[in-house]
């Protein structure tokens, strides 16, 4: 898996789920189809009176999700910029051509009410629940940084292999020098390693 598969695969899915928080901090979810990819930018189109669009103008950050067919989860999570206004009609007519759709939503010169955002930083998490063990990937783009998820075996760790007897996706091995390694790539993340270890040598990265 790639950044660029990641994305090509979100155009297959099509309508995306979009996250933000309100002015309260309350999660707000919406599905957005009226979206462009331009290499590894993300153009969207909302209106500028929608919640939408001041949670955007507000705080910026977003969180996309789209789920395939195959069991594939992929989650980008950046923050999103309005377009320059010199660039505003010329990714709007983009969009337009590419969802005919949005002519009946916004007909004539309502469509004026329209604005643009772009995604350039991001990040993106790949998680695949059809195969055997599961499969987990982490993308950055632009500047964006990959901030560490998941679960590790500190030194603490005896060697008693509760956590490999536990762990549902057998993602644990014996490592050199450490006792055991979580394979981050197979792991669930589902902290049954964390809750049963006897001694405490896993911590929550």
């Amino acid at each position: 898996m790639d950044t660029e598969t990641c994305l090509k695969k979100l155009g297959y899915v099509g309508v995306l789920y979009f996250a933000t928080a309100d002015e309260n901090g309350a999660p707000q979810v919406r599905n957005i189809s009226a979206i462009h990819y331009e290499g590894t930018d993300i153009y969207f189109l909302t209106a500028r009176g929608k919640s939408f669009a001041r949670q955007l103008y507000a705080d910026g950050r977003v969180q996309i999700a789209g789920y395939t067919r195959f069991k594939e989860t992929i989650r980008l999570s950046g923050r999103a910029v309005e377009v320059p206004q010199a660039e505003q009609m010329k990714w709007r007519d983009v969009i337009y051509q590419e969802q005919p759709y949005l002519e009946n939503v916004y007909p004539g010169e309502s469509k004026n009410i329209d604005t643009i955002f772009v995604i350039k930083d991001y990040t993106i998490e790949y998680f695949c629940l059809s195969t055997k063990p599961i499969t987990r990937e982490y993308f950055s783009v632009g500047n964006a940084e990959l901030k560490p998820k998941g679960y590790l075996i500190t030194d603490k760790c005896i060697g008693c292999g509760k956590c490999i007897r536990i762990c549902p996706q057998g993602a644990i091995d014996k490592g050199s020098p450490k006792p055991f390694v979580i394979r981050q790539n197979n792991c669930l993340q589902c902290g049954n390693c964390f809750e049963n270890c006897p001694v405490q040598a896993i911590r929550r990265l």
